[in-house]
């Protein structure tokens, strides 16, 4: 797969909900092969390595 269809690919995965880019864990999860449960836990344990705005509940 060419580096343009992969960032399509990402692109499309990629909602505007309030004037907000937004990623949910689910397709985060898949784009990095983990399992939802697993980016989660990183993200919790890794909290300050995340920006607030980004992470929600």
């Amino acid at each position: 797969m060419t580096q343009k269809k992969k960032l399509a690919e990402i692109a499309n995965i990629i909602y505007i909900v309030r004037e907000q880019k937004v990623m949910l864990d689910r397709e985060l999860a898949e784009l990095y092969g983990v399992e939802v449960k697993v980016l989660n836990q990183a993200v919790k344990r890794n909290i300050h390595r995340f920006p607030v705005i980004l992470c929600l509940d």
